[in-house]
């Protein structure tokens, strides 16, 4: 997907558009109204801000003057999310749903136009390639939030059991590229720049944890054992007395998981999913193990065709989200540039992830906190 091509790119942005108004034909009209949560948007606004991202950049932008005006009066106040401060869109007036999908659908007329006849370069596609990448993400996005709001699965998304127990591999060692170069098609700025680091052996599981697995922690007590936890957040435990996952549930002794507005039971052979970084630390504590790093993740994938990875669950690394040497800022400056050092490297990807956003290279990143996403992890030896 990274060296998509411009035929290809037509068909993926009409693709990806399809998918975004399948998840948002799938709400109710009482759906759309949400409440005001840090790690959601309302569905209108995040619409409306994936069509203005695409106007911006494939239409609008221009490197040394001001950008051309937009076809929508005042979306600038209304979806720049540089500028629009979170709690604001729940309270701008902002356009309604009949106006927000003509504007989708007019702003992806124009970027397809436009693109038939851009350069069949790297440079010449950039700017699609980024609108259909933020565009992708903004539906695992929605998905996310569906779950997070107890809203139906939208059909055809599942999470898929393991199929095969967690195992160690050895790796004995060597060097790894870490982070991509030009010469590798559309990067991300926080990839910049391609730097060679030494890999000391390691051994790392090769699928990420099991229900089954974290399980054990949870029976054993794990949740009440400040040894196992940092303090500030064993202290937010003991405050909310919560013993388990934050989506599983204890009833008489049967355990479910809240699962899309449903309550099922929990499924020992699916990966562990839901799951905060202080989590996964207190499990590896437990269990005598650690997180992986960014680089040893990103070798082991590269380096072991039977690693399980980018269809089940997102996966926690012990590594900080910060730049690399030598970073600098691409155009849309606030993708990376403004979450560096607080938020933690998150790799791989989830059943949930559109198709070409998994990649050995890509550096997703969460602050440390958050369990709301599709997000589980895998272990290392001591």
């Amino acid at each position: 997907m990274r060296n998509i091509s411009r035929i290809e790119l037509l068909d993926e942005l009409s693709a990806t558009r399809s998918q975004t108004l399948e998840l948002i034909d799938h709400l109710q009209p009482q759906q759309w109204t949400v409440p005001h949560l840090e790690t959601i948007n309302p569905p209108l606004w995040e619409i409306g801000h994936i069509g203005w991202v695409q106007e911006f950049w494939c239409n609008r932008y221009r490197y040394d003057r001001a950008p051309r005006a937009s076809i929508l009066l005042n979306s600038d106040e209304f979806y720049d999310s540089n500028v629009i401060t979170h709690a604001s869109r729940w309270t701008r007036p902002l356009p309604d749903q009949a106006v927000m999908r003509e504007y989708l659908s007019d702003v992806l007329d124009m970027t397809l136009d436009k693109l038939r006849s851009a350069p069949e370069t790297d440079e010449g596609l950039y700017f699609f390639r980024l609108a259909l990448f933020h565009e992708k993400m903004h539906v695992e996005a929605l998905v996310s939030t569906w779950h997070l709001l107890d809203y139906t699965l939208p059909t055809g998304i599942e999470m898929p059991d393991a199929s095969r127990l967690t195992a160690d591999i050895k790796f004995s060692g060597g060097v790894l590229e870490l982070g991509s170069n030009p010469q590798q098609g559309f990067i991300f700025d926080n990839e910049k720049w391609g730097h060679i680091v030494d890999i000391a052996p390691f051994e790392i599981s090769t699928s990420p944890l099991l229900n089954s697995e974290f399980l054990s922690f949870v029976n054993d007590g794990g949740y009440k054992r400040p040894e196992f936890w940092d303090s500030n957040y064993f202290a937010q435990l003991q405050l909310t007395n919560r013993s388990m996952p934050v989506n599983w549930h204890d009833s008489k002794g049967r355990l479910s998981e809240r699962w899309f507005g449903h309550a099922v039971p929990i499924d020992v052979n699916r990966p562990l999913v839901h799951v905060d970084a202080f989590e996964a630390e207190a499990f590896c504590r437990w269990a005598e193990r650690r997180l992986p790093t960014e680089a040893e993740w990103e070798y082991a994938v590269t380096h072991e065709p039977q690693f399980e990875w980018g269809d089940s669950v997102w996966e926690w690394t012990a590594s900080d989200f910060n730049p690399f040497a030598g970073f600098v800022a691409d155009p849309y400056k606030e993708y990376s540039e403004p979450w560096f050092g607080n938020h933690r490297v998150v790799k791989g990807g989830s059943f949930a992830t559109p198709r070409g956003i998994a990649h050995p290279k890509f550096r997703n990143f969460y602050v440390p906190e958050r369990n709301d996403i599709f997000v589980g992890f895998r272990t290392c030896a001591l």
